[in-house]
């Protein structure tokens, strides 16, 4: 930092430690020294605008999420008769879906029951749109709007993360997550190029939420001609129909 002319600033920096949640705390330290300053130790830490907390729960960021989102839904109720329901959706798009949809990657295999709160929020955007009442149901509502539910948007991010591997166009620090796969001996599977080795994880508690595990098993698990799209705007567009069909039947 010093030959890069950087400077630490003392009331912004953050001290956090990654545990489970069967983790115990009494053997922490409060806080740690860098240089002359002592750095207190944090329960969360807010990172380009998403918040990550000790045992990666999420919960403190779907929290903050679903409270600014709420707020923007208030906002746009308020004029919402003076509106029509194009410029509504256009306006929820805008405020609400796409602060849903940030760092979503990030959520990679958080339970349902975490990812409730997100998914009211958006049934609630749905209902502000049709101005329908609070109880009636909004399947019919996201199917009309041709929205795919929050889970499925999480998969239809990294399942975009895993095309621009294949395709050579993600970053190297994406890219060096996962690998093709090559099978060792002729299998009917050879003549399909666009399969991922299955990664492995260690940890139990958040391993099977790497983007190394998570990635390849969703990637192989989508239909061949998904797979072999010939550009990212037409997977894109068959990548949604497909989680779609998937998810409403």
């Amino acid at each position: 930092m010093t030959n890069n002319m950087l400077k630490l600033n003392d009331d912004k920096t953050e001290f956090l430690l990654f545990s489970g949640a069967s983790s115990s705390t009494t053997s922490l330290p409060a806080s740690i020294t860098v240089g002359s300053s002592d750095i207190s130790l944090s329960d969360s830490a807010r990172n380009l605008g998403f918040i990550m907390d000790s045992h990666l729960s999420m919960k403190q960021h779907i929290k903050k999420v679903c409270q600014t989102c709420y707020f923007e839904i208030r906002r746009i109720g308020s004029i919402r008769k003076f509106l029509t329901v194009d410029a509504t959706k256009t306006l929820v798009t805008s405020c609400i879906l796409s602060r849903l949809d940030y760092c979503n990657s990030l959520l990679i295999g958080c339970p349902d029951s975490t990812l409730q709160p997100l998914q009211k929020v958006q049934h609630s955007a749905a209902r502000l749109i049709f101005r329908a009442q609070h109880r009636q149901p909004c399947t019919p509502l996201m199917k009309e709007l041709h929205w795919l539910p929050v889970s499925e948007r999480i998969r239809y991010k990294a399942a975009c993360f895993c095309y621009n591997i294949i395709s050579e166009s993600a970053p190297a620090y994406l890219s060096e997550l996962v690998s093709l796969y090559t099978p060792s001996r002729t299998l009917r599977s050879s003549d399909d190029a666009r399969l991922l080795r299955q990664g492995r994880f260690k940890r139990k508690a958040h391993g099977f939420r790497t983007f190394s595990y998570y990635g390849p098993q969703l990637w192989n698990s989508l239909p061949f001609q998904l797979r072999h799209s010939p550009s990212i705007s037409s997977f894109k567009s068959n990548l949604k129909t497909h989680l779609f069909q998937q998810h409403y039947g």
